[in-house]
């Protein structure tokens, strides 16, 4: 066994909610699949550009406490939010008191100490793939999260925001969080992940999050991720469309040392939409890694994929971009878009779209690109007077922010839009200095 997997089964005894809601036996038998599979290696193809040698070798601790951290961090961040500090639900940070009417939003370790089972059915879904060893970790220590849901149209204008701060400590920790979200027939929710650090820090952060939009449905979902450069991130999210359902997402990955997300997503329900956008932006020598598995079950489904790259300095990204339409799914519309920029030559960027198809009368295009930034831009830009290194963060701007055109809420699309811009300064001044 390896000491990243010795370290962390041996908190599963400790865990003070294994057995919360009749869940011991469902937990215990994800640990054991776990232990037995082992993590993923490089001939594993979705874990293949992500070598996890050295992790492996890592120890990490649970979290036994609610640390402090400077409440200035958050302080631009309106409520309703709900906030939690290396895993563990911080109240005094959290305000839930404007809290949109129809729409509700509780800690998983509320949910978990009421002891309804119903209320927690969805930690008890199994995992069975050999290289899903992350997520069988998740079903068997997770004791945190969030549970938001909104009942049947319910049009919640105000968004809501799910906070999770990293904070050094006196030795490496980790946390696994559960989240569901919800909504009823014909409700729409506006919603915002803050994933943050108050310092430097080497944690362990894994993350698993259901999203279930029944008939006509909408969820606009924004996910800001700019982490420690020392941290680990493991996030999934699976989400299931019902008929007319619309989810419009977007992901920002800006921080940590290596982050991978998986965004898998099916489209159930017949005229069900996805618009999913996102961007990745390493530098230093972080490690960013991002799959797609889209797929297309009923008729006259949609997705429209945007996504940009940046690497800089001796970064790696990695992009799988994957649509499967299947047997009677006519009248999809499938598209997907991957270009990167390298902003050096020590970088590295793989991409892999990957289009599958088994049903008739469909439209469907995916292309992937690599490449630098335009010399003749350049060029034009400078012979105004622009200094270089302006010059090219305009050009990574403009390069990136096409992306946040998917989240509609002006508000959010600003404050997004703000942290952006100053990540790509950071990442271009890093380039100039490694070219």
């Amino acid at each position: 066994m390896s000491a990243l997997l010795d370290s962390l089964a041996s908190s599963f005894d400790a865990l003070p909610a294994r057995e919360a809601a009749g869940l011991g036996t469902s937990r215990r038998a994800a640990l054991d699949d776990a232990l037995r599979d082992g993590l993923p290696h490089a001939r594993v193809e979705a874990w293949k550009y992500t070598p996890l040698r050295a992790f492996e070798r890592r120890t990490f601790a649970p979290v036994d406490a609610v640390p402090t951290f400077d409440a200035a961090l958050i302080a631009d961040i309106p409520s309703p939010r709900i906030v939690f500090v290396n895993g563990r639900f911080d109240a005094g940070a959290s305000d839930l008191s404007t809290l949109p009417a129809g729409v509700s939003l509780a800690p998983l370790s509320q949910v978990l100490q009421d002891g309804d089972a119903s209320e927690s059915h969805f930690l008890a879904r199994r995992f069975e793939r050999a290289d899903e060893v992350f997520a069988k970790l998740n079903a068997a220590l997770a004791d945190e999260g969030v549970v938001l849901r909104a009942e049947a149209n319910a049009r919640a204008s105000t968004p809501v925001h799910l906070v999770f701060v990293g904070v050094p400590a006196d030795n490496d920790r980790a946390w696994h969080l559960r989240h569901l979200v919800q909504l009823a027939a014909g409700a729409e929710l506006r919603l915002v992940e803050h994933q943050l650090a108050s310092g430097e820090h080497r944690h362990f952060g894994n993350a698993l999050m259901h999203v279930h939009l029944a008939d006509n449905a909408r969820l606009l979902h924004a996910r800001v991720q700019d982490e420690s450069t020392g941290a680990t991130l493991l996030n999934r999210t699976d989400a299931v469309l019902a008929e007319r359902a619309e989810y419009r997402r977007l992901d920002l990955e800006l921080g940590a040392g290596l982050s991978r997300h998986e965004l898998n997503v099916t489209l159930q329900g017949d005229k069900s939409k996805l618009h999913a956008n996102g961007v990745l932006l390493a530098d230093g020598r972080r490690h960013l890694d991002t799959r797609l598995g889209i797929d297309h079950v009923a008729r006259d489904s949609r997705c429209e994929l945007t996504w940009r790259g940046i690497g800089a300095d001796r970064s790696r990204t990695v992009f799988h971009g994957g649509i499967l339409i299947r047997e009677g799914a006519d009248g999809t519309d499938a598209r997907l878009s991957n270009k990167n920029l390298l902003l050096n030559e020590g970088a590295e960027i793989d991409t892999q779209p990957v289009l599958v198809i088994h049903a008739d009368e469909v439209q469907a295009a995916h292309g992937a690109t690599v490449g630098q930034l335009d010399p003749t831009a350049m060029f034009y830009l400078r012979s105004r007077g622009i200094p270089t290194n302006t010059a090219r963060a305009l050009l990574t701007a403009a390069f990136c922010r096409e992306t946040l055109s998917v989240f509609e809420d002006a508000g959010v699309r600003e404050a997004v839009a703000a942290r952006l811009d100053a990540a790509l300064a950071r990442s271009v001044a890093s380039a100039m200095e490694a070219a």
